[in-house]
């Protein structure tokens, strides 16, 4: 699968400015439009290199895809390996004993990420956050705790982290943020009821969530991009 057909595909080293090393695939035109795509524990940002021509996104809306790599740390759930993750998992439950400092930490460096795509001129409201499990959460995390308007979350095959301080720290920009939230009915790694609870406790708060179910286990399939893909050409034409 070529992804470089409609763009140029360039990896970002990690700057001065301590930001995250991604790979970047760039549309033909000036981008108008950003997805920062978090991967889940374990990958890397090449992981979702390949989605985008799936998700049939209308060139009229030129998108660029910042695809980061996560650092390497130790994994509690992991017996302490050492692996590609956005925070230590410490409980297979993914509701208790939540990383809070690793989140803080990797919420930090995509909002640096966040920053450079303002200052490349792509407005804040014009930027998605998406990720797949642990990216997910990270994703959600760090949106819905945005001072700034964006575009929108998608969150694939993941759950809540740190909702218990979500309420109070929930910003009035991202209160009613459009949300693409899909689960697998059979994942045994994240539990759908997981997925179900982000879903639940969004759209609670007041978040305009589109929840998608798919018959496979803790992965990605070709009906849940274009499902992606759809949702997305409706709010970049609305």
């Amino acid at each position: 699968m070529d992804t470089c057909a409609s763009g140029r595909q360039t990896l970002v080293p990690m700057s001065a400015a301590e930001l995250l090393s991604c790979i970047e695939i760039d549309p033909p035109k000036a981008a108008q439009w950003s997805v920062i795509w978090l991967h889940g524990l374990g990958a890397d940002g090449h992981d979702f290199e390949s989605i985008p021509p799936f998700l049939r996104l209308e060139p009229r809306h030129p998108i660029r895809f910042v695809l980061p790599h996560a650092p390497s740390i130790p994994v509690t759930l992991n017996g302490g390996m050492r692996m590609p993750a956005w925070y230590d998992i410490r409980d297979g439950d993914l509701r208790t004993r939540h990383d809070e400092v690793g989140i803080a930490r990797s919420a930090e460096q995509v909002r640096a990420l966040l920053a450079r795509e303002i200052e490349r001129g792509v407005p804040s409201n014009h930027v998605f956050l998406a990720g797949f499990s642990q990216g997910g959460a990270i994703a959600a995390y760090t949106a819905l705790r945005h001072p700034q308007p964006l575009a929108g979350v998608i969150a694939l095959s993941t759950y809540l982290v740190c909702g218990d301080t979500l309420p109070a720290e929930l910003q009035s920009a991202n209160r009613g943020i459009p949300v693409f939230a899909a689960h697998g009915t059979r994942d045994p790694m994240v539990h759908a009821k997981r997925g179900e609870e982000l879903r639940d406790t969004l759209t609670k708060l007041g978040c305009r969530v589109e929840w998608h179910t798919y018959p496979m286990e803790h992965s990605v399939c070709m009906e849940e991009l274009v499902d992606i893909g759809a949702w997305m050409n409706r709010l970049m034409s609305a």
